[in-house]
């Protein structure tokens, strides 16, 4: 898993059908301090909450889909909930 901050969203007039009713966002992966780390990536709305300047986190690969309950959902990364507080301590 890994943190990130929405940056954007993707509207798609046509996509692949394990997609369909899900919001696609543009997310900003963050250091352990939140400053931008690598490029940006789209990201599925596994929670149907998240939106711009929020803070979430994210997880990869076949996890991205799991909270769906489907088969096969094609996606690389999944935003899995929304972070209210965030602290590390150095």
């Amino acid at each position: 898993m890994f943190i990130g901050k929405v940056v954007g969203n993707v509207v798609c007039t046509h996509k692949d059908e394990s997609l369909r009713g899900l919001k696609l966002l543009v997310v900003q992966p963050l250091n352990d301090d939140l400053t931008p780390k690598g490029k940006k990536i789209i990201a599925i709305d596994t929670i149907g909450q998240s939106g711009m300047d929020d803070v979430v986190y994210l997880a990869k690969s076949n996890e991205s889909g799991l909270p769906l309950n489907r088969d096969l959902v094609a996606a690389d990364a999944g935003i899995m909930g929304i972070i209210d507080k965030y602290n590390v301590n150095q």
